[in-house]
């Protein structure tokens, strides 16, 4: 059987079987209770909520900044189907291109990772989107920065992290991701792209496939992230229900590892948003 790994915004893959077990988030501080009073009128699930450096992180991948708690967004709720985005989404004006920097060389991420990222920025680019991506190796302008996890996220088997758009139209700016997805996992190369895809989504503001039960790709028992608020809005065109036919869509909650390139369900969801 092929382990499972949840994705912290992925696992950041939505990745580790050992990483969706409460025990890996109990030495965590304890959140404000404003903080997940206000999670909760957002419609989020605050269960498992960590303080991390950016703000805090929820579903076990996602990043919410304290900028991001502060925002209005309208309200939207439709439950039980496959394709969901938040309501901030990236301004495009017709045509934009995100910029996303990597670091390289010996203290850095390896050729793997590297190659694995340069993969998840063609994926996109092949869908004909008014949004692109590029690599840049200038780190001051770059839209969004692939940084490294903590060793101790690593450890946890985090296998990355992101957040959602700004209430100004801007991606997420920061992708976070383990540093041992080759070492330690022995993820391909379209394994690592399909991770870094994941986290990519998140930016421009998809939610995970099976935000409303977790257990269709992680396994265990049913969990709800939460619905309505700042995000779970359907994507018209998308089928109702989520699940793990064929390789099953990038942004479901976890992964085995496993290449998945986007499901024509995936492709009407970029389409229809960009």
């Amino acid at each position: 059987m092929k382990k499972v790994f949840p994705f912290l915004s992925i696992i950041a893959m939505a990745l580790l079987v050992f990483s969706c077990q409460k025990s890996d988030f109990d030495s965590a501080e304890a959140a404000p209770q404003e903080v997940i009073d206000q999670l909760m009128r957002m419609g989020f699930n605050p269960d498992g909520i960590e303080i991390v450096e950016e703000g805090y992180r929820i579903e076990r991948d996602i990043i919410i900044t304290e900028d991001f708690l502060k925002s209005t967004p309208t309200i939207h709720r439709v439950p039980n189907a496959e394709q969901y985005s938040t309501n901030n989404l990236v301004s495009t004006n017709g045509s934009r291109n995100i910029t996303i920097y990597a670091s390289t060389g010996r203290k850095g991420y390896s050729a793997g990772m590297i190659a694995g990222l340069d993969e998840a920025i063609a994926r996109y680019n092949a869908q004909n989107l008014e949004i692109t991506f590029s690599r840049t190796t200038n780190r001051n302008s770059a839209d969004i920065q692939m940084t490294r996890l903590s060793k101790r996220d690593e450890r946890r088997g985090v296998l990355g992290s992101a957040g959602f758009p700004t209430a100004s139209g801007d991606p997420y700016g920061e992708i976070k991701m383990s540093g041992i997805l080759e070492s330690s996992y022995g993820l391909s190369t379209d394994g690592i792209a399909t991770i870094i895809a994941h986290e990519m989504g998140h930016c421009i503001g998809f939610r995970h496939t099976d935000y409303f039960d977790r257990s269709i790709s992680c396994g265990g028992s049913p969990s709800n992230e939460g619905s309505a608020g700042i995000g779970a809005n359907h994507i018209p065109g998308t089928p109702t229900g989520a699940d793990l036919a064929g390789n099953g869509s990038y942004m479901l909650s976890c992964t085995d590892g496993s290449d998945r390139p986007f499901t024509n369900a995936d492709k009407t969801a970029l389409d229809y948003l960009y």
